[in-house]
């Protein structure tokens, strides 16, 4: 394909994604609270529960939600995911090790985790100890072997929780 024919596909999808791209101005008032969902595989945290906002550990940095958010999926990677609820206080916050937050148009966040654990729950203690074991299985490994890799995720995994609670690992 030349790079003009090339071009010219861009800009005629661009035109035709367009108009799905803007909103109509709307009479109705806008949301003032977002509506979460959080699950996990065998449970359900939040149901359709209405929070003042949401910090997401975003694979590409950390990112807030509001109501009125644009749309938006994202992969979380390993970290602290905070809610805010709407009577204020302090933020809930629970450690997880990944999944995906998808932000709809009608300010409801979809949170899929394959676990989380509240952050008061996490021993510091058991994470540094966890750490080592996986340090040391990770160089006992052959490289480019399962084992290996494995070894580098529980490394990765713990070095979060471990900033999570505030301790220095490795």
């Amino acid at each position: 394909q030349t790079t003009a024919n090339m071009l010219c596909r861009l800009t005629s999808n661009s035109r035709r994604l367009a108009p799905t791209l803007l909103r109509p101005l709307s009479s109705e008032a806008a949301p003032t609270n977002l509506t979460i969902n959080f699950n996990l595989p065998t449970s359900t945290i939040y149901d359709s529960k209405e929070v003042s906002s949401v910090i997401i550990p975003g694979l590409a940095g950390e990112y807030g939600v509001t109501a009125g958010h644009s749309p938006i999926v994202s992969q979380m990677k390993a970290g602290v995911l905070q809610i805010l609820h709407v009577d204020g206080g302090e933020a809930e916050k629970y450690f997880v090790p990944g999944g995906f937050a998808l932000s709809h148009e009608d300010s409801v966040t979809d949170i899929t985790c394959p676990d989380a654990v509240p952050l008061d729950d996490l021993d510091s203690s058991l994470i540094s100890s966890n750490y080592d074991k996986a340090k040391k299985a990770y160089e006992a490994a052959e490289e480019g072997s399962e084992d290996k890799a494995n070894a580098q995720i529980d490394m990765d995994t713990n070095r979060a929780m471990a900033a999570a609670v505030g301790v220095t690992v490795g």
